[in-house]
């Protein structure tokens, strides 16, 4: 039974598949709980293969009839899916409080991420433009239709799991395919059945969304080796996302991979100090550091290294932890006590190596206080490492090129900041580091619906958001008409 009910959600906890909901067939049960005090959110009984390929197969046959809908009318699928988030705003906020221990902060910018990417996907119908391309040959016209590639598997993480589910899910349902959609374990109803009690109320034929709460020990690669699903587009470790690229490359599917980062936000000499600390530190805490964006490395310049040190642990120091209900709160709990360990070994490891603590709270259970390691050098294994939770590297530099390599010095490549009074000078510097985006005078988390999202390296393949998930989504038809008699050469 899920603990913040509203109106029409008492099916939450089930599968979501052909459009009914229904407990999941492998009679293995998953709770779902809050991470702050350990209470029951809900109880899922998990899907099975057997659930995955009824899912896949309803996804498919769903997808013939939602792509011929006309186009208006499958825009007013996303119209509503828009109306019917706003509308529950508050029971959505509880919802991520109580499932993933986001703060009240972290819930509004989640819920409005996903207002914005519906209201793009909205767009999406309207533009699968088609091209007249001209021929060599007399009398002959060469057409490209934009179709749905099908059916699109989409397997989501647990840090913003409404949003980066739905930042998949909303794209692949409007240009005219079926999803089938996997949360993670620890977020099934706000990364899974959620979106599927969304769409289900904004009339989309049903069978055209399935969702599977479930758990890879129970379904191996089923998930991925389906032979339904043309394209599989996956949020979360770049382990999992090398492990999905492989199966994907095996299988002939194309992989859409939005994987980890170690971004670095750079101070340059000339940086507005108090400009830098302020995104230095939304950069590395909100959400407690559980974003892939979230600036695991601040680079100072030595000679403000001391003054930024200073006035960054003081901002720290003075960030409210605790329960994610107080709306005072910023940093709330890790999503599960492994993570915490995790995070807590890696702390321990990264001082014994040498790393400065200029800050150090306490960890208890998923509770993890601020950490801030100052002189980490790019020898340290914590330098290479990505961070998932309130703790920060400061590194000092002496100049530009250096502070380029050590940016670069990293598998990853999401996101980055530089912190300059010459805006020119930034986007100069910014060019020079090795991430699919970077951010001058500003932090290094965003994500705007209209603008390409996506890592180099080992931080993914592809890019969303606006035309780019068009394209991921969609396939290229060339369908040629020789309009008079074509004289072959035999």
């Amino acid at each position: 039974m899920i603990s913040t009910p509203a109106t029409g959600w008492a099916d939450l906890d089930k599968q979501f598949i052909a459009g009914a909901w229904e407990p999941g067939g492998s009679g293995k049960q998953l709770r779902d709980t809050n991470p702050y005090d350990g209470s029951l959110v809900a109880e899922f009984t998990v899907a099975d293969t057997a659930d995955v390929d009824r899912a896949f197969v309803s996804a498919q046959d769903a997808q013939r009839g939602w792509w011929k809908t006309n186009a208006y009318r499958r825009r007013t699928v996303f119209e509503q899916a828009v109306r019917y988030v706003e509308d529950h705003t508050a029971e959505i906020t509880e919802l991520i409080i109580d499932e993933l221990g986001g703060t009240r902060l972290k819930a509004a910018f989640e819920i409005g991420l996903v207002v914005d990417i519906l209201k793009e996907a909205a767009t999406f119908p309207l533009r699968m433009e088609g091209r007249i391309l001209p021929s060599p040959i007399e009398d002959k016209e060469n057409r490209l239709y934009r179709e749905p590639v099908g059916v699109v598997g989409v397997i989501s993480p647990f840090n913003f799991p409404f949003f980066l589910s739905m930042k998949s899910v909303a794209p692949a349902l409007a240009a005219g395919n079926g999803v089938v959609l996997k949360p993670h374990e620890d977020t099934p109803i706000t990364g899974g059945t959620l979106i599927g009690k969304i769409f289900e109320q904004a009339d989309l034929p049903a069978g055209a969304l399935n969702v599977l709460v479930t758990e890879i020990p129970v379904i191996g690669d089923a998930f991925l080796r389906h032979p339904v699903p043309r394209v599989l587009s996956f949020t979360g470790s770049t382990a999992v996302g090398r492990h999905i690229a492989e199966v994907a490359a095996q299988e002939f599917k194309k992989p859409v991979l939005e994987l980890g980062g170690n971004s670095a936000l750079v101070v340059l000499a000339d940086a507005d100090l108090d400009l830098a600390v302020a995104a230095a530190v939304f950069s590395r805490f909100t959400h407690q550091g559980q974003i892939c964006m979230s600036a695991n490395r601040v680079l100072v310049h030595r000679s403000r290294y001391e003054e930024f040190a200073a006035a960054y642990v003081a901002a720290i120091a003075a960030l409210p932890v605790g329960d994610p209900r107080d709306p005072e709160t910023v940093i709330g709990p890790l999503i599960n006590a492994k993570q915490a360990e995790t995070l807590a070994r890696q702390v321990d490891e990264g001082i014994a190596a040498g790393a400065r603590p200029l800050l150090r709270g306490e960890v208890s259970g998923t509770r993890f206080e601020p950490v801030v390691l100052a002189d980490v050098t790019a020898d340290l294994p914590i330098a290479h490492a990505e961070l998932f939770g309130p703790v920060a590297c400061l590194m000092p530099f002496d100049d530009e090129d250096e502070a380029v390599a050590i940016a670069n010095d990293t598998p990853f490549g999401l996101s980055g900041a530089v912190h300059t009074r010459d805006l020119e000078h930034g986007v100069e510097f910014a060019k020079r580091i090795e991430t699919g985006m970077v951010h001058v005078n500003d932090a290094t988390i965003h994500d705007e619906a209209i603008v390409a999202f996506g890592g180099e390296k080992a931080s993914g393949l592809g890019r969303l958001n606006g035309e780019w998930s068009l394209a991921e989504f969609t396939t290229l038809k060339w369908i040629s008409v020789h309009r008079g008699r074509r004289v072959f050469p035999y």
